[in-house]
């Protein structure tokens, strides 16, 4: 059969048609790291290859392998819930601080009560000084009158802001509460590899209560613990795994158990998030709008790293929240990679993904963090 000149043409402009309503160089992109995004990321993956035509597959694996992983060039893009200040660090990967969201200390208690907890209570508790539930700490923490404050919020549930920069507050107000807390051992599970998310809680421990967490942070609990995490009394009552999903699932099924993680992970296995006390003396749950004032408060360096006020005087401020890093190259040997890990990574900043399901609790970063993480994405793929 022969085609005529005119239906050849009609032919080779279907083609062309065909070309150019799909983006020219479509390219899968791989990224391992913290757990503590993995939600999140999951869920964006539709809308990032809707929007770019790009795919990506991310594996959840600690931060501390995503900087390994970083270090060995292996992927595109790492993340990590803890700065990469190794002298392994490429010289060519920088941070880019765009995801936020509380780290939440879940409780298993058979009551569905909600629990209150001082800082200082907190650091006791996975220091393993205090080892039951009805320590007179804790009993003190839950009987009492407390203040709580709520913050007017955003569209994208970000605390709304007045002409000086401090939230709006909504109302606020002061309540007796009564708890009678079993007499039941506290089992601490705690996270066994690498992790971001254990290096952030424990810095805050160290930050808020000194005296009692009387080591820095470490992506290693048992490095940062500041007794011996081996004594007779807390061998088999504090004890580790793997990942956020790991401890979630460990606490889900060990009774009296706390731990710590992304908020999502407790409402996912059915574990309570505490109120936890902040500088004022308030204590604050991990939403989205106690988070972004406390992140208000935040640096951020020219390196894109950032350090937290954990004694900040914002009244109703959860000190718990924290930013993951995505870390990224400078120079990609290939530039159609580095323009999609780009673009992926507006993505992620961009409503579009970090508001893409509340339920997940991960906070919009706003405001002037914005503009430098902004900045930041800007420095990829020279």
């Amino acid at each position: 059969m022969k085609f005529s000149n005119k239906a050849k043409a009609l032919v080779v402009a279907g083609f062309i048609a065909v070309a150019s309503a799909t983006p020219a160089h479509a390219v899968d992109l791989q990224g391992s790291g913290a757990s503590f995004v993995d939600p999140l990321l999951q869920a964006c993956k539709a809308g990032f290859a809707k929007a770019t035509n790009h795919s990506y597959v991310y594996t959840s694996t600690g931060s501390g392998t995503g900087k390994k992983n970083a270090d060995s060039s292996i992927g595109q893009f790492w993340f990590s819930d803890s700065a990469h200040t190794a002298t392994t660090k490429r010289s060519t990967v920088f941070h880019a601080p765009i995801i936020a969201a509380p780290i939440a200390v879940l409780v298993n208690l058979p009551a569905k009560k909600d629990i209150y907890l001082s800082p200082e209570t907190v650091a006791k508790i996975f220091a393993g000084e205090i080892t039951k539930w009805n320590d007179p700490a804790i009993m003190a923490d839950n009987n009492r009158s407390v203040t709580t404050v709520v913050y007017k919020k955003d569209a994208q549930g970000n605390a709304v802001k007045d002409k000086s920069g401090n939230p709006v507050v909504l109302r606020s107000g002061t309540k007796g509460i009564i708890y009678t807390l079993p007499n039941q051992p506290i089992k601490v599970v705690f996270r066994a590899d690498g992790s971001g998310t254990t290096n952030n809680f424990t810095t805050w421990l160290n930050g808020v209560a000194p005296s009692v967490w009387t080591k820095k942070g470490n992506d290693a609990f048992t490095t940062a613990f500041p007794g011996n995490i081996n004594a007779s009394g807390n061998i088999g009552r504090i004890v580790g795994a793997n990942q956020s999903q790991g401890i979630a699932t460990l606490a889900a099924k060990t009774k009296y158990s706390i731990t710590y993680a992304e908020k999502n992970w407790g409402d996912a296995y059915g574990l309570r998030a505490a109120y936890v006390g902040n500088a004022t003396g308030n204590f604050t749950y991990p939403d989205s709008g106690a988070v972004s004032a406390f992140l208000g408060e935040a640096n951020q360096d020219a390196n894109g790293i950032v350090t937290y006020n954990y004694g900040t005087k914002v009244a109703g401020a959860y000190t718990l929240g924290i930013i993951s890093y995505m870390l990224v190259e400078t120079e990609y040997k290939d530039k159609a990679q580095g323009a999609a890990v780009q673009q992926l990574a507006e993505h992620i900043l961009s409503p579009a993904c970090s508001a893409v399901d509340p339920k997940l609790g991960y906070v919009v970063v706003s405001g002037t963090f914005l503009e430098k993480a902004k900045a930041q994405i800007a420095k990829m793929n020279k």
